[in-house]
């Protein structure tokens, strides 16, 4: 192989479409654009979702729902996840360490999913009224 022998691989390039080049090319005239209407003119175009000037669909449709911007600062922990970190004292520094909850965190919360088999004693995280029982089941202790 030369550096002058080299082509791109089959069908991998192909002629661009010009249009308006007389009727014989199959796109004069009106080059693809049908007949008259802003779609066929220069630069006559409009923004997304617009509908020609009646109330467009996403103004029409009631705003519903609402999503709190504090909720970034809430994180969940579960009992399986506590029993993996296998550590007695946890609080929400040792979470962050592990990397079980997002740094920005500051309300914790543990939630009853999974098996806790350790005595762990939680400070300064909140917990379940579920995973309460099963902490304390397990020997553990929040505080």
């Amino acid at each position: 192989m030369e550096l002058n022998s080299i082509q791109p691989a089959a069908g991998a390039k192909h002629a661009k479409r010009r249009v308006g080049r007389g009727i014989g090319s199959g796109l004069g005239k009106t080059a693809g654009r049908g007949h008259k209407g802003q779609k066929s003119r220069a630069g006559g175009y409009h923004k997304v979702g617009f509908e020609g000037g009646q109330m467009p669909m996403h103004r029409r449709l009631p705003k519903r729902g609402f999503k709190s911007h504090l909720l970034q600062f809430n994180a969940e922990v579960t009992l399986a996840a506590l029993e993996k970190l296998g550590a007695g004292e946890v609080d929400v520094l040792t979470l962050k360490q592990a990397g079980l909850i997002a740094e920005q965190a500051k309300v914790v919360k543990v939630i009853n999913t999974g098996k806790l088999t350790l005595a762990v004693k939680l400070t300064g995280i909140g917990a379940t009224a579920s995973a309460k029982a099963a902490i304390e089941a397990a020997g553990g202790s929040l505080a």
